[in-house]
């Protein structure tokens, strides 16, 4: 599939305002699922410096500095030519050593993985959510230790037992409050995915980005899902707000171990205390 996206956020300021420093993480990313044909971006105002950044995730960054004078607005504007390949989300083999939960990578390996491994919220003892290691043990018992069947477990249980609920602006809620309330946002969703796999040993991230949707209904959103390291098929994304194994319907942006570092646009103002409202407008269009 191929899309043109086009996506304007507007930031409205109380008062005037020094815009600081902002990243900006809507760049969609170039690789073996996906090719980025163009890119471009409109700042208004006009930065007075602007560079093309690599995380440490390898995602692209824009990051934007600009100068001293007050401005009661920031329009940041993007527009992507964006084309995707993966017809089959499971065209791979697994490593004859991965095949059983919980996981067991080669101690190289697990050196790279710490930062994907780890609890998502702190002031837990054990460092993961004690209501998301109860559902992996739960979900690695139905699954009988096979990981995919885990995966597919646990995708469904969050699409048919949660309810979805549009939050356009806040930080993700903690994986144990979503399970518990049974309601949450694509991005509450992807965060309680992600610390149930790492519960049970299995290397997982947050991913921004865009999703083809309901070609009859123009509206859309920023989306959320989940990406998870399986030895053989390297990162592979998993949708619990539609209950899918992502293929060439979804449009990643950025990902990261963690929420923070996968939001669309980050940067401050002064004076700190100034009040904010944001607006935006997002077209995906499929293309011939």
């Amino acid at each position: 599939m191929r899309y043109q996206i086009e996506h304007t956020t507007d930031y409205i300021y109380q008062q005037a305002v020094t815009l600081q420093p902002h990243v900006v993480r809507l760049r969609p990313r170039s690789d073996g699922s996906q090719i980025l044909h163009s890119f471009s971006i409109t700042v208004v105002p006009q930065p007075k410096q602007q560079a093309q950044l690599v995380d440490l995730d390898g995602n692209s960054l824009v990051q934007l500095w600009f100068d001293s004078s007050p401005t009661e607005s920031l329009v940041i504007r993007t527009v992507s030519d964006v084309e995707t390949s993966r017809l089959n989300p499971f065209d791979y083999f697994l490593e004859p050593w991965a095949v059983s939960l919980p996981a067991d990578y080669p101690a190289s390996l697990l050196v790279q993985l710490q930062p994907y491994l780890l609890g998502q919220q702190p002031g837990y003892t054990s460092s993961i959510d004690p209501i998301a290691a109860q559902l992996a043990q739960d979900l690695w018992l139905q699954a009988n230790g096979e990981p995919l069947t885990f995966l597919s477990l646990l995708n469904q249980h969050i699409y048919q037992d949660c309810q979805y609920t549009l939050r356009e602006t806040g930080d993700p809620l903690p994986a144990g409050v979503t399970w518990k309330e049974r309601s949450g946002s694509c991005r509450d969703f992807a965060v309680l995915f992600v610390e149930v796999c790492r519960a049970i040993g299995l290397a997982a991230r947050f991913v921004s980005g865009y999703q083809e949707g309901d070609l009859d209904n123009p509206e859309r959103h920023l989306h959320a899902w989940a990406e998870v390291y399986l030895p053989g098929g390297g990162w592979r994304g998993y949708d619990p707000t539609q209950g899918l194994a992502v293929a060439d319907r979804h449009i990643a942006l950025v990902a990261s171990n963690s929420s923070r570092y996968a939001a669309p646009v980050a940067g401050s103002f002064t004076p700190s205390g100034v009040r904010s409202s944001m607006t935006y407008k997002l077209a995906i269009r499929p293309l011939p």
